[in-house]
């Protein structure tokens, strides 16, 4: 219950999906699959070891959430959560 009510305060639609269909969950493979590959693209291009994979992650999201993103109309999503808050 508290974690339904953390998510309707903050404005977070949950989605119930159908054990073992990872089909369902295409948008989320999909941006998963987006992450990964700028990730290792860049730590490839440096020439990082392995180790540096997190951080590549996490500057992978950070970047892409810098970006114009079509599901807000071009919009960044950096600056629509900070206008959230």
């Amino acid at each position: 219950k508290d974690f339904n009510d953390y998510c309707s305060v903050n404005g977070i639609r949950r989605e119930r999906m159908v054990p073992r269909t990872p089909q369902e969950n295409g948008v989320v493979e999909i941006m998963n699959r987006t992450i990964m590959k700028c990730a290792r693209s860049m730590r490839k291009h440096v020439g990082l070891p392995l180790h540096f994979g997190a951080e590549a992650v996490d500057t992978a999201v950070y970047l892409i959430n810098l970006g114009p993103s079509s599901s807000l109309d071009g919009g960044i999503p950096e600056e629509a959560w900070i206008r959230k808050e």
